[in-house]
C-alpha cells in the first residue's frame, strides 16, 4: 500500500500479508530448486480510532443450548421508501410497535426490513455511522468464468411486493452486492477452537424461511497457538448477526433491523428490544460518499517481524525439510507482520474502499468487535459454498504478475501454465481439497479409532487447471463441486478444508508444526477464513 505525506496526531496500522498476492512465501515441492514462490491475499489490522462509540452489548449465542429450538424466526418486510432517512423512520416506528406488542416467547429472532428505491453503496453507509461498534462489511465479487458470485447469492429482497419473509418476487437488479452492519443482535465467540456445537449454535438462529438473517465473521487459522494482544477480542472465532444492516443491491438498497433474545441466556425480550432501539437511534440517515483514495499519512517508523535475516533462515529451513528424505513436508506457507507507525490515524474503511478498487473479482471484508481493532482483507477465492446439498470449493495457487501488454500478459500466462513447480504447488492444493470433499474424518474416542467416511458424492473438477486473472496478478485456478450426503455434514467438510494447503501447507499438521517452531512472529498474522453463515437454500 502506498502512503503519501500527511500530518496530525498519531496512529498505527499493521499490514498483514497472509499467504497472498504480493508477498508471503509459499515453499513447495521436493523437486523445487527455484526457491519459494510468492502468492498473497492482502489483510490489514487497524488499531481502533480514538473517537468511536459502541452499540449496546448483546448475548453470546455459544453459551446457550445449541439443540434448543428458537421460539420464532421471522422477517417482516415493509413497503419501499425513497431514502435511507425514511427507512430509519419506518424501522423506528416498527420497533416501537414491537415494544408495545411483545411476542410473548422465551426466545426468537425477528428481522424488520425496508427496501429503498435508491441504490447506495454499503461501504458509504457504514462509513457514515460514526464508527459504531461492533461493525462488519462483506462484499461479493464479480462473476468468475461466467458464473454468478456465490458468497452473496442473488437475493429477491429490495421491493415491497413479497410475502413478508424476505422472499420477494425475483426481478433483475436485485442481486445482493455487499452488506454492512453495526451492532450485534447476537454474537458468537469462544477462545477454544470452533466446534460442532458452536456451528449448531449459529445455525440455531438461522432459518430457510428467513434467508437474509445471516451471521458474518471469521475463524482463526490455528486456535491452538498463542494470540497476539491485538487479536484477543476476536477469540478463536467471532460471528455476529448485525442489529442494523444495510444491503446494497444492484439497483436498490435495503435497510434492516434485527432483534434476538433468549431468556435462557439472560437476554430477555425487554433487554433486546431496548438495545435495538438504542442502536437505531444512533444510525445516521445522512450517507456521504466515501472518497476511494489511498489514505494519506506520514510514516514515522516501520517494523517487519520477522526481520529479513530471520525470514531468509525460515525459508531456508523450510526448503531443507521439503527437499530432505526425513520429512513428509511438501509445501509450507510462511508469513510476516509489517507494523507502521503513522503521524495520523488511518481510516480502515478508506483502506477497504481502496481494496475494492484494486480487488476486482475478489471478496472484501471488515470485521471489528467492540473495543478491538479493525480487520480488513481482500481475497480472490472461495473456500466453501453450499446451496441445499450442492457444495463447491476453489483451488487457487501459483502466481505471476500481469503483463504490461496483451502479448506479454499471454506469455506470462503460458509460462505459468507450463511451470512444473507451479503445477505441483497447484496440484497439491487442488487434490487436497478434492480428497477432503470426498472423505471426512470421523473420530470414535472410546474405540480410539479414526475412520474416513465419504460424505460428499460426485465430486467433479471443472476446469482441472485454468488461469484466473486479477487486476495485478494471475493464478492457476480450478473449481470443485459435489453433493453432500446430508446438511449436517457441512461442519465436517468446513472443518477439514480449513486451513487449506494454500494458506498453511501440506501435509497440514507438518506444515502447522513448522510454522509454530519457526517462531511466534510467524503465528502473529491472523490467518483466518471469513465466512457468511446463512440458511441452506442460499
Amino acid at each position: 500500500m502506498a502512503i503519501a505525506a500527511g500530518g496530525g496526531g498519531g496512529g498505527r496500522f499493521l499490514a498483514r500479508p497472509i499467504d497472498s498476492s504480493e508477498r508471503s512465501s509459499s515453499s513447495s515441492a521436493k523437486s523445487s530448486a527455484s526457491g519459494p514462490s510468492m502468492a498473497f491475499r492482502l489483510s490489514f489490522h487497524f488499531p481502533t480510532h480514538r473517537h468511536r462509540s459502541s452499540c449496546s452489548l448483546s448475548m453470546n449465542g455459544c453459551e446457550g443450548d445449541p439443540t434448543a429450538p428458537i421460539g420464532t424466526v421471522e422477517t417482516r418486510t415493509f413497503p419501499a421508501v425513497a431514502t435511507p432517512g425514511l427507512a430509519v423512520d419506518r424501522l423506528s416506528s416498527a420497533i416501537a410497535g414491537l415494544k408495545a406488542s411483545p411476542p410473548g416467547l422465551g426466545s426468537g429472532i425477528i428481522r424488520l426490513q425496508v427496501p429503498i428505491h435508491e441504490k447506495i453503496e454499503a461501504i458509504d453507509w457504514l462509513h457514515s455511522q460514526r464508527q459504531l461498534l461492533p461493525r462488519c462489511f462483506f462484499s461479493g465479487r464479480d462473476s468468475v468464468g461466467g458464473c454468478s458470485d456465490c458468497l452473496l447469492e442473488p437475493s429477491s429482497a429490495g421491493s415491497g411486493d413479497g410475502d413478508g419473509n424476505g422472499h420477494l418476487r425475483h426481478r433483475t437488479g436485485h442481486r445482493l452486492v455487499s452488506v454492512a452492519g453495526i451492532g450485534s443482535a447476537v454474537f458468537f465467540r469462544r477462545v477454544r477452537p470452533f466446534s460442532y456445537e458452536d456451528w449448531l449454535s449459529i445455525k440455531r438462529f438461522l432459518s430457510t424461511s428467513c434467508p437474509l438473517i445471516r451471521a458474518y465473521g471469521a475463524i482463526r487459522f490455528d486456535a491452538r497457538s498463542n494470540v497476539s494482544p491485538e487479536w484477543e477480542a476476536f477469540g478463536s472465532f467471532y460471528f455476529i448477526v448485525p442489529q442494523v444492516e444495510f444491503d446494497e443491491l444492484e439497483e436498490s438498497s435495503v435497510l434492516a433491523a434485527t432483534v434476538a433474545w433468549d431468556n435462557a441466556l439472560s437476554w430477555t425480550w425487554e433487554k433486546a428490544i431496548n438495545s435495538l432501539e438504542t442502536t437505531i437511534n444512533q444510525v445516521s440517515s445522512l450517507v456521504m460518499k466515501l472518497r476511494k483514495q489511498v489514505p494519506k499519512a506520514f510514516i514515522l517508523s516501520n517494523n517487519h517481524v520477522p526481520s529479513k535475516n530471520c525470514w531468509d533462515l525460515a525459508v531456508k529451513r523450510a526448503l531443507q525439510m521439503i527437499n530432505g528424505d526425513d520429512s513428509a513436508l511438501i509445501k509450507v506457507v510462511l508469513a510476516r507482520s509489517s507494523r507502521f507507525l503513522t503521524a495520523t490515524d488511518i481510516d480502515p474503511l478508506a483502506g477497504l474502499a481502496c481494496l475494492q478498487i484494486e480487488g476486482e473479482n475478489a471478496y472484501q471484508f471488515c470485521l471489528q468487535p467492540p473495543n478491538a481493532p479493525a480487520f480488513i482483507g481482500n481475497t480472490p477465492e472461495q473456500l466453501f459454498h453450499r446451496r441445499w446439498l450442492s457444495i463447491s470449493s476453489e483451488a487457487l495457487a501459483g502466481t505471476r504478475a500481469r503483463g504490461e501488454s496483451a502479448a506479454s500478459d499471454l506469455q506470462i500466462e503460458l509460462d505459468l501454465l507450463s511451470s512444473p513447480k507451479d503445477h505441483l504447488e497447484f496440484t497439491i492444493v487442488r487434490e487436497s481439497i478434492r480428497r477432503k470433499l470426498e472423505a471426512s474424518l470421523l473420530y470414535f474416542p472410546f474405540e480410539l479409532l479414526l475412520v474416513y467416511d465419504a460424505v460428499c458424492s460426485g465430486v467433479v473438477v471443472v476446469p482441472r487447471k485454468a488461469i484466473r486473472k486479477l487486476s495485478r496478478v494471475q493464478h492457476l485456478h480450478a473449481v470443485l463441486a459435489g453433493t453432500l450426503r446430508s446438511e449436517g455434514d457441512e461442519f465436517d467438510i468446513l472443518s477439514s478444508l480449513h486451513p487449506s494447503p494454500a494458506v498453511c501447507g501440506f501435509p497440514t499438521e507438518e506444515a502447522r508444526l513448522l510454522i509454530a517452531q519457526t517462531g511466534n512472529f510467524i503465528l502473529k498474522p491472523k490467518r483466518c477464513i471469513s465466512i457468511c453463515f446463512r440458511s441452506s437454500n442460499l
